[in-house]
């Protein structure tokens, strides 16, 4: 017998995965197009086309979908069909059946299929399923201090179990910013993973501006970065808001008015807002250097994570309370969007869905809001929450994003994936979902394919 080549091993299955799929496609197509051009082509441009079904209903990227209805035609070139705005590549068409492909990242919605001026939408969704890999981009998952190649990194969320941390952004250059209580400083993660310190000296905390180890902090809670790289901390042990610049340059911004757990930069406007979780539980702005003014909101039972939409709402966890409520932009008017207000972890509408002490919050440039489930004062394993939900922009639809109930330490895709105690959560540009996993003592990394 002769044996193949390794490259024509390779040729050889992909000749037989193609064949393959035109023996199926051509099954399926029988009443399509029989696997033969026919030349007549009943498409009628004076009557409306429809879509009755499509199948599979849901799928990832690279899925195919065969889509049946009426007044199709056999000609590709006058057929588009469309996801979410994404376009669909056409396998083959008929009169009454057209064969697509869903892109990656297209999303859930109505299939819309045009020929000519004719356009027609499906009655039901596509659903599509994102793969969501988690993996470690820095940490040992030990507690300690070490900057280095990410593997080496080491971070000290944990060291004392009642440190809040939920300190994490991203900036537009993909630099992940990271508030380390446990060595009262700030820490920077460049896209390659490698960890430095912007700001602070884990050998000597205190109260002191400066530039990069001669600034000093006390405990660090959170922090949000700018448009321009500025970092903006808070520091419940100082009572301060700190500005920092690129190169590591710490400023006093505001001193709070409350012990400050909580930071959000409004894009928007340009203000910085700041929660706290003692006393009355407030939202403050502070609209320049030095200025922190009334409250915006009041009498929340333990604000914790806040950020605000590309339009400027407001959107809060409300940690005491287990729910997340939105507050609209200049009015301030409030409404709970998420969350039942009875500890739990389930997911669905709204607030129908369960959060059991919900911590750091982001949103995404769509509008979409993240949760990390675990805010207890130690991430202890006895919460029911150990994820990052999603709160889907406009529906606030609550789904499990990755993780589970479970705590653990596991890299793996979707709720197959563990983390102890998640209590922050930051979003980069292009999806990236960041995981301050405080009991790990790390950061997790979740793209989505």
């Amino acid at each position: 017998m002769r044996m193949l080549s390794g490259n024509s091993k390779i040729n050889h299955f992909r000749m037989k995965k193609v064949f393959r799929l035109a023996a199926v496609f051509c099954s399926i197509s029988l009443a399509m197009i029989g696997c033969e051009k026919d030349d007549s082509d009943s498409f009628d441009p004076s009557a409306p086309i429809t879509i009755g079904s499509f199948i599979p209903a849901t799928g990832g990227g690279g899925t195919e979908v065969l889509i049946t209805g009426t007044n199709f035609t056999e000609d590709t070139s006058r057929i588009s069909v469309s996801l979410n705005g994404r376009s669909l590549a056409i396998v083959g068409a008929s009169n009454n059946q057209i064969m697509v492909v869903v892109p990656k990242k297209a999303g859930s919605g109505p299939l819309t299929v045009a020929i000519a001026d004719k356009t027609a939408q499906s009655a039901e969704n596509f659903t599509y399923s994102y793969t969501r890999t988690v993996s470690t981009l820095a940490g040992t998952g030990e507690a300690g201090y070490q900057d280095g190649a990410g593997d080496i990194a080491m971070f000290n969320f944990s060291g004392q179990v009642w440190y809040r941390s939920m300190g994490i952004a991203v900036d537009d250059d993909l630099n992940v910013y990271v508030a380390d209580p446990g060595n009262h400083c700030i820490r920077k993660i460049d896209p390659e993973g490698k960890v430095t310190t912007l700001a602070g000296n884990p050998n000597n905390p205190g109260y002191a501006d400066g530039k990069g180890a001669a600034a000093q902090f006390s405990l660090p809670y959170d922090l949000d970065v700018d448009a321009d790289g500025n970092v903006y901390s808070v520091d419940p042990g100082n009572w301060d808001i700190r500005k920092i610049s690129p190169d590591g340059t710490a400023t006093t911004w505001a001193l709070a008015h409350q012990e400050p757990w909580s930071v959000a930069f409004d894009k928007k406007t340009g203000y910085v807002y700041y929660s706290s979780c003692t006393g009355a539980g407030n939202v403050y702005p502070v609209t320049e250097q030095g200025t922190s003014g009334d409250p915006i909101v009041t009498g929340l039972p333990y604000p914790a994570g806040i950020d605000f939409d590309p339009d400027g709402n407001l959107y809060v966890c409300v940690h005491g309370s287990h729910i997340v409520n939105r507050y609209a932009a200049g009015t301030w008017q409030g409404s709970t969007i998420a969350g039942s207000g009875t500890p739990g972890y389930s997911n669905g509408p709204g607030t129908a869905a369960q959060f059991s002490y919900p911590w750091g919050l982001e949103v995404d440039l769509a509008g979409n809001i993240y949760v990390a489930g675990n805010g207890t004062w130690d991430g202890g394993a006895y919460n029911p929450d150990q994820s990052i939900r999603q709160i889907a922009a406009g529906t606030y639809q609550v789904s499990t994003f990755a993780g589970s109930g479970v705590s653990g330490y596991t890299d793996a895709v979707g709720e197959a994936a563990a983390f102890r105690g998640p209590g922050g959560v930051a979003v980069d540009k292009n999806g990236t979902v960041y995981v301050l996993d405080k009991n790990n003592n790390c950061v997790r990394k979740i793209v989505s394919e």
